[in-house]
């Protein structure tokens, strides 16, 4: 809901504070007085292209200033969470909008002090606030916004069976690009299988075990100095436990020990001398033992041919280039083919099951289709008859609207094509609306879909500019009526020129003309009850002082304070 607007030196507007209540605010004045101005200004708070010809004659600069309420309603939850989308850090309550325009043609906005693009004030503005009139009619532009009133207006059965479209109409989708993707895969997949299958069988045949090629290189250079390794070995036994009469290493500890033995009865320190050799001759023997044990494995090993040994090294080394680079690397590689080419082999199964379960819910979803669009041709007859009663008493008595609902391509939303239609005179092809209406005929229109749709959804604030224009009487009575009832669920601002309409307000603005030797400028005024009065009777004949007028002023103003 807008609060206030504030504006400084803009067209004939030196400075002026509207302050707006949250019903029915009519604007009035006299031709010229600034009124455009004001709507300029708003304008200018909801993103509209900035024209420096509007800086009032002699400023630098106009400057616009908006607070807006959000009240916690949809569209000031949608707003806070495209601010938050925009980095932009505000109060969630209120909404302070601010737009200057120099006189050399730049422009500058900001939200809560933090400059933004005039096209962000853009969005905002299309969910805070609707305006009908002249050639501005934002709501019910699009086939899409057509779709969502009737939508809206068909309630909670409707909702309910969308909701449950569009959960069986996702899953139809996810499970069409799902069998679209393996279509498109067919022929890379039989290529890739052939890889797989060929790479599993040449791992499988060759059978590649954890650290087999490091046991492989050690052998192959255990072989290749086989000879020197046997010479060693035999070396070391040799000197250790001799098999000939020569002296070994076991003989002489056996006779160092002997000899500290026997002089251990002479002196008690040689004992343990001879025991530390004892335990040397066994550590000897055990470590001779281990020789000749090696000496038996190198004559296992040379049973074994390098050349083979070679040979089976080039197998693993050609596979770890091929699917390493480590043989672990090979082997984990032989799980995952494996994994995958099963995988492959079931994708023509999945196919076949997919097809199966696309026929089921593409039967599911054009059953929920149907079912939308026959609930959608029931609330299009109730909307197309009461908004239709609205305009007969709205000084458009031949017109009538028509709510179109067609079958189209199944989409995210049904497979019906909603278009509202309006038949001017009896007779007529219907036309999509604004065609062939005038400013005033089309706010006429919109302003019956709005009283009709008040209640089905989340409203924001409404502003009508000629939706008087060419009516009176009777006919303009029924119009401030009808303002006046859409103004319990929704802020509505209107510009009016009629006594009959601005009646009807809860709040009453005047714009105010007066003339220098050097400037005009106009001021707004909140008129009380005597002033109101006042007010409708220049409306009505032109004089404040007329008694006669002020008589019927304050007729009019009895009974749209009655109707009220």
């Amino acid at each position: 809901m807008i609060e206030e607007i504030i504006i400084r030196d803009l067209g004939v507007i030196g400075e002026a504070r509207l302050q707006f209540g949250p019903g029915f605010t009519a604007l009035t004045g006299e031709t010229g007085a600034g009124k455009t101005m004001i709507l300029t200004a708003l304008g200018l708070l909801l993103g509209e292209r900035a024209d420096s010809t509007s800086v009032r004659k002699g400023q630098s600069q106009s400057q616009v200033h908006g607070l807006w309420k959000l009240d916690g309603t949809k569209a000031g939850a949608a707003v806070a969470a495209r601010l938050d989308e925009a980095g932009i850090d505000c109060d969630l309550d209120e909404l302070i909008v601010s737009r200057t325009v120099s006189a050399d043609g730049k422009s500058r906005a900001s939200i809560s002090a933090q400059p933004v693009p005039a096209g962000l004030l853009a969005e905002l503005g299309e969910r805070l606030v609707e305006v009908h009139g002249q050639s501005e009619q934002l709501r019910l532009k699009s086939a899409a916004a057509q779709r969502e009133a009737l939508d809206d207006f068909a309630g909670e059965e409707l909702a309910a069976a969308l909701s449950a479209y569009q959960a069986a109409y996702q899953l139809w989708r996810k499970s069409q690009q799902r069998l679209t993707e393996l279509r498109e895969a067919a022929s890379s997949r039989l290529r890739e299988a052939d890889d797989l299958r060929a790479a599993v069988s040449e791992l499988t045949s060759a059978d590649p075990q954890p650290g087999e090629d490091s046991e492989l290189a050690e052998l192959a250079e255990r072989l290749t100095n086989l000879e020197g390794l046997r010479f060693a070995a035999g070396a070391a036994h040799e000197a250790i436990s001799a098999e000939s009469d020569s002296a070994d290493v076991l003989g002489l500890l056996s006779q160092a020990r002997k000899q500290l033995e026997a002089g251990a009865g002479f002196d008690s320190r040689m004992q343990p001398l001879a025991e530390q050799l004892r335990e040397l001759g066994a550590q000897a023997r055990d470590i001779a033992g281990e020789i000749a044990s090696l000496l038996a494995s190198l004559e296992s090993d040379s049973e074994r041919s390098l050349d083979q040994i070679q040979a089976r090294r080039a197998v693993l080394n050609g596979l770890m280039k091929r699917y390493g680079p480590s043989l672990d690397e090979v082997i984990a590689y032989r799980e995952t083919a494996s994994a995958r080419l099963l995988d492959l082999d079931t994708s023509e199964d999945q196919i076949q099951e997919l097809e199966l379960g696309l026929e089921r819910q593409l039967s599911e979803v054009k059953a929920l289709a149907a079912s939308l669009s026959e609930l959608r041709n029931a609330a299009a007859e109730t909307l197309a008859a009461a908004v239709t009663e609205e305009l007969h008493a709205l000084a458009m008595p031949g017109s009538s609207l028509v709510v179109s609902v067609e079958p189209a391509e199944l989409g995210p939303h049904g497979a019906d094509s909603v278009s509202i239609l309006l038949a001017s005179y009896p007779g007529a092809d219907p036309r999509p609306l604004g065609k062939g209406a005038s400013g005033g005929e089309l706010s006429r229109i919109m302003l019956a879909i709005e009283v009709v749709l008040a209640n089905t959804k989340s409203n924001p604030t409404f502003i009508f500019d000629e939706v008087d224009a060419g009516v009176g009487g009777a006919a303009a009575i029924e119009i401030g009526k009808r303002l006046a009832r859409l103004a319990k669920t929704a802020q509505v601002i209107v510009v009016t020129h009629l006594a009959q309409v601005a009646a009807f307000a809860d709040t009453h603005l005047r714009v105010l003309k007066s003339h220098s030797e050097e400037f005009t400028s106009s001021d707004v005024a909140s008129l009380t009850e005597v002033a109101r009065v006042e007010e409708l009777a220049r409306m009505l004949s032109g004089l404040t002082d007329s008694e006669l007028g002020r008589a019927h002023a304050a007729e009019l103003w009895q009974l749209a304070k009655a109707a009220r």
